[in-house]
């Protein structure tokens, strides 16, 4: 349970974080710079006290970050300077919860308990309707319907890259190995880099002939250095804890909660 409220409290600063250097730099620019700067914090805390690259769950680590870091992250970075922070992260989380706890009960056979699943629906339910979208924002209509496609594509990459990680740590525990969230957040972490800088590369020289937009960084390092930090690496990391400790559908639906503290 701990883990898991300390997911939402720093998710919910990520992604105002993300907003804010989204706007700054472009979407792709941002994502990509946060996911290099927690990279190499990552690393340092993987390779100096962690497991480094190694372990039964490697696999899977870096087929969950692929999924998570990589395609959902994409997805996620396309919605915010869309809709806004608040609702892509209650498509985010309140499609990825219940899509997350039937995926592991059909692969994994994990089962929720009616209380479980109750107290899930009253969660969702109440950040739905506390966040309810404002008919007053002014977001045209093909961008907002854009990144509402964007907030589902994100939702489906939470969802599905969490029930791979905690496939990931069924088949540590399996192999007698002890994993701490800090390596299992830089497992994924590689993963996803790799395919982040792929799809930015190959964006980039599509739009070659195109003037490219300078970024403020000038005002916008100080929030990649915080998105990092309160996302991808202690942020993630309390997200592995918990998911290495507990059922992803129950895991899922009080990190749903972070929308509400983003405004």
């Amino acid at each position: 349970m701990l883990p898991a409220i300390l997911t939402t409290l720093l998710w919910s600063c990520s992604a105002i974080c993300a907003a804010r250097s989204a706007r700054l730099l472009g979407g792709a620019v941002a994502n990509l710079s946060r996911m290099a700067l927690a990279a190499a914090l990552l690393a340092i805390w993987a390779h100096g006290w962690g497991g480094g690259l190694h372990g039964a769950a490697l696999p899977w680590f870096l087929f969950s970050g692929v999924i998570g870091f990589g395609l959902g992250d994409l997805a996620l970075f396309g919605a915010l300077p869309r809709i806004g922070p608040r609702l892509t992260m209650v498509l985010t989380h309140c499609i990825a919860a219940p899509l997350a706890a039937v995926t592991e009960w059909l692969w994994l056979g994990t089962h929720l308990g009616w209380k479980e699943v109750a107290c899930a629906l009253v969660i969702l339910g109440g950040v739905a309707l506390a966040l309810a979208p404002d008919r007053s924002a002014k977001i045209p209509r093909r961008a907002f319907w854009i990144g509402v496609l964007f907030g589902i594509g994100s939702a489906c990459g939470q969802g599905f890259g969490s029930v791979i990680s905690t496939k990931a740590g069924k088949v540590a525990v399996a192999a007698g190995e002890h994993l701490d969230g800090g390596t299992a957040a830089y497992q994924r972490i590689l993963a996803g880099l790799a395919l982040t800088v792929l799809v930015f590369v190959f964006t980039r020289r599509q739009r070659a002939a195109a003037p490219q937009p300078a970024g403020d960084w000038s005002r916008a390092w100080g929030w990649v250095t915080a998105n990092a930090l309160v996302g991808p690496v202690i942020g993630v990391a309390c997200y592995q804890w918990a998911l290495i400790t507990g059922k992803t559908g129950v895991v899922m639906p009080i990190v749903a909660m972070s929308p509400i503290f983003t405004q």
